[in-house]
């Protein structure tokens, strides 16, 4: 296990979220390194398909584009992303070698009826997908907001101090914040 060296002053992460219509066939990614003192420190963007499979290797494919050796850890604003293309953070973390975070906002109950409703014909592979993810913990961040979390690479008190740290308000992660409010833009802006 790798671990997020929080006392680095200089430490960075790259922060990884979409935005997308449910009648577009793809998912704008947008990627922002951010130090742990919130400055940003650079950009990537990507695509997924809809209800795809190609989430892992585009995640992948964007933090290769930024050919940085300082990035010390990746946070995803969800791991079931862009209509169900599941996210493999075990894949994730072999290939990054670097501690893998996805972040969630909300409870449930799961999601395999929806998969099944979705994809009628070919539910089990996404299924399979889904229950390898594992279950997600309930972390409070010190803003009394929760969040959920997976994880891979790191501690669950690791991810939760980095959480805390990267958080000013509310229950979303700077980093996240920002990487969510640039895949909109890029994404209106393309349409």
């Amino acid at each position: 296990m790798n671990h997020i060296r929080l006392e680095k002053k200089g430490l960075r992460g790259l922060a990884v979220a979409e935005s997308f219509r449910e009648s577009d066939k793809t998912s704008t990614l947008a990627g922002v390194v951010m130090r742990r003192d919130l400055v940003i420190d650079g950009f990537v963007l990507g695509s997924t398909t809809l209800e795809g499979d190609d989430s892992t290797d585009e995640i992948i494919s964007m933090y290769e584009k930024l050919s940085r050796q300082d990035i010390s850890f990746v946070m995803v604003s969800g791991l079931i992303i862009s209509m169900y293309n599941i996210v493999d953070i075990k894949r994730l973390w072999t290939m990054l070698s670097v501690p893998i975070i996805g972040v969630t906002y909300e409870e449930s109950g799961g999601i395999e009826a929806a998969i099944k409703h979705h994809f009628p014909d070919s539910y089990q592979p996404k299924i399979d997908q889904y229950q390898r993810l594992g279950s997600r913990t309930k972390v409070s961040l010190h803003t009394n907001h929760d969040i959920f979390l997976r994880i891979e690479g790191c501690s669950m008190n690791e991810a939760k101090r980095l959480l805390d740290t990267l958080t000013i308000q509310g229950s979303v992660p700077e980093p996240l914040r920002i990487a969510q409010l640039l895949a909109k833009a890029v994404h209106d802006a393309d349409k």
